[in-house]
């Protein structure tokens, strides 16, 4: 039976140590690691022949390597001629082998091959001749570090280094490092690997991986909404679809809600679209919190939501769901540093009886929920057949209006206001009129909400305002006894930019005293007003224009806004007037709405006096000024030029309380 025989060099023997090295201290350069056991590898004959240094003889460490320890026939024979040298070109890495100056004294083939030097050229070279410019100086100081400390180090726990070939491309590699002994000193033994091949692998891998997160981040961009992450049409439609024909198979019912936030656009140009966008994510999670996990709330653009309730078995169950949804969006959202009070408007269309197919369920939600901002916004509408109609007229009325700016089809007629203790006209009220070519007159009540919705109502807004400071400085060159007049501004007009800019270039065109212009604001206006519109208030107060609260009492009136904008007048709402008789609950409203007004220094002014009984009430209740058919219907403007004529002041003239009075007693 063949017995393990110790290493021979190429003409001599050289016998085995008795123990091991220590398994991880420096090795001498007579031991070499060969399976588990060192066997000294310098030969006689080459110390006879006085070479500088002898080769380790590099077998990897394996179960093949141990065989061949047994086997005399294996890798290395006693027997064979096999050298250390032979071992060391074997080596799959290039070998580097460098002395504690950091010179090379041996390298393999695959070293030359690698980094494109013949084997001497390298030798006697710093091995910073391998290594790029840039990392040299850093190469330098590990160097100098692990020969102070040397350790095995095997391949790839080192960090990513760069190799330099000779023609000055660098490649990255990764390196083992193992130190040897020697009667010279501690040599260093760098089995180098390119990794160029992995490297370009793993980018690959990489991109690859890059590149499904995007297809998938496209796919689900165009299946959600960016700003609010919701569902969008698209996704909607899938959804819808499949809850249709599941609906169908199970025989149960389903809804769509469109909803829409109110005046919305008012936030947008107000506060800016930062804070707009602030808001709908704010909405956004107030609708999904409303509903079921198994309900869908997608964002359709601007401030359009809609909402797929997948199964409704009981079609009673939505107007409380509705309620539920409308409320939860009402009320103070806090955005940035401000609580922003939003409503909605909403519509509702249910499968079967609305539509078969989701384009029709959400077109016919869409219809109901224009129907419910007629019919004053912050509520929910079912869908009917008679809504088609109104949707088609609707769709009409904003064509006709949009060429009505353009054609100039709109005039201005004026209406009296009078002192209701001594019955002359102080005032008057700008009030537009759309001239049809087809309709004829078309009261504000049939377009102006149109016009909101569609943002019209600024360059209308803007155009109104103009006439009237002409009509009223042309009336004031003229030489009448002129009175002031007030002009309604929207909210969408006050908070546009150039506001101010477009007030004061109006005064200075027409050449009207700003004493006789009156800006008159819903209230709905100063309850959502920001301290920017206080600003704008007070320099609008700073010009002389006077400034009077429309519609009082219809909002949720406070002392709070009233004492915080600078404010003359408020005109109480034509709904409490009319509510003025012997039977009703009016007359409190009114009259704490007066006392509130002269408890404030503010004027108050009843609107829509029609009656005599209302006005006998106002005037025992002290209130200064009214406006009204009992007085005098909205005149066209030479027809409110002949009571300017009648006023004190102007020459003929004899005082035009009774002729106010005359007129409204026509009506």
């Amino acid at each position: 039976m063949a017995t393990s025989r110790p290493f021979t060099s190429m003409t001599s023997r050289a016998c085995v140590p008795a123990m091991p090295p220590a398994m991880h201290a420096p090795r001498r350069l007579d031991q070499l690691e060969y399976g588990n056991r060192a066997r000294p590898e310098t030969c006689r004959a080459c110390r006879r022949r006085g070479r500088p240094e002898a080769l380790p003889l590099l077998v990897p460490h394996s179960p093949r390597n141990r065989m061949a320890r047994r086997r005399p026939t294996g890798l290395v024979d006693q027997n064979d001629g096999t050298s250390a040298r032979d071992v060391l070109e074997a080596a799959p890495d290039a070998l580097v082998i460098v002395n504690q100056a950091g010179v090379i004294v041996q390298v393999n083939t695959p070293t030359t091959e690698l980094f494109g030097y013949t084997r001497e050229g390298l030798l006697g070279q710093p091995i910073e001749v391998l290594v790029p410019a840039r990392y040299r100086g850093g190469h330098s100081r590990l160097r100098a570090t692990y020969q102070g400390q040397p350790h095995r180090r095997p391949m790839g726990a080192g960090p990513e280094l760069y190799g330099l070939r000779s023609d000055g491309r660098e490649f990255p590699v990764e390196i083992s490092l193992s130190p040897l002994e020697t009667n010279r000193g501690t040599l260093v033994i760098a089995a180098v690997r390119d990794i160029s091949a992995r490297k370009r692998a793993e980018a690959e891998r990489n991109h690859l991986i890059r590149e499904r997160a995007l297809y998938a981040e496209i796919s689900r961009l165009a299946r959600h909404d960016a700003l609010t992450g919701l569902p969008n049409r698209t996704l909607l439609l899938d959804r819808l679809s499949s809850a249709i024909a599941s609906a169908t198979r199970h025989g149960h019912g389903l809804a769509v809600l469109f909803l829409d936030v109110d005046r919305f656009k008012h936030v947008n140009d107000s506060l800016g679209h930062g804070m707009g966008d602030l808001l709908l994510q704010s909405v956004a999670a107030r609708l999904t919190a409303s509903v079921r996990t198994s309900d869908t709330v997608s964002r359709q653009g601007g401030d359009e939501f809609v909402i797929l309730l997948s199964e409704v078995l009981r079609q009673d169950d939505l107007p409380a769901v509705a309620t539920k949804i409308i409320a939860g969006v009402t009320g103070a959202h806090r955005v940035g540093d401000q609580d922003l009070h939003v409503t909605a408007s909403m519509g509702i269309a249910v499968y079967p009886d609305d539509g078969r197919d989701a384009e029709t369920l959400i077109k016919n939600a869409d219809i109901a929920m224009y129907y419910a901002k007629e019919q004053g916004r912050d509520n929910y509408q079912f869908f009917t057949e008679e809504m088609n109609i109104r949707v088609v007229e609707r769709q009409a009325l904003e064509v006709h209006l949009r060429a009505a700016i353009d054609r100039r089809e709109f005039v201005l007629y004026y209406q009296p206001k009078i002192d209701l203790e001594t019955g002359t006209m102080i005032g008057a009220e700008a009030l537009i009129r759309w001239q049809h070519p087809n309709r004829g007159i078309v009261l504000p009540e049939r377009f102006v909400p149109v016009a909101e919705d569609t943002g019209l109502i600024v360059p209308i807004g803007q155009w109104v305002l103009r006439e009237a400071c002409r009509q009223a400085g042309a009336w004031q060159t003229s030489g009448l006894a002129m009175v002031p007049v007030a002009v309604n501004v929207s909210a969408l007009e006050l908070r546009s930019k150039g506001f101010l800019d477009g007030l004061r270039r109006v005064l200075a065109d027409t050449g009207l005293d700003p004493s006789l212009l009156e800006i008159e604001l819903t209230e709905s206006v100063l309850m959502e007003g920001t301290e920017s519109t206080a600003g704008v208030l007070r320099e609008v107060k700073a010009m002389g224009i006077g400034l009077a609260v429309d519609d009082f009492g219809t909002g949720y009136s406070s002392l709070s806004y009233l004492t915080r904008f600078p404010i003359d007048a408020l005109k109480v709402d034509q709904s409490f007037i009319r509510a003025i008789s012997g039977h009703s609950d009016g007359s409190p409203i009114v009259t704490a709405v007066i006392s509130m007004g002269r408890s404030l220094n503010h004027r108050v002014i009843a609107e829509g006096v029609e009656t005599a009984e209302q006005l006998a009430f106002l005037q025992s209740q002290g209130c200064a000024e009214g406006q009204g058919f009992h007085f005098s219907p909205p005149l066209q403007a030479d027809q409110f030029a002949e009571l300017l004529e009648w006023r004190p002041g102007h020459g003929g003239a004899h005082g035009e309380g009774g002729t106010a009075g005359d007129g409204g007693d026509e009506d």
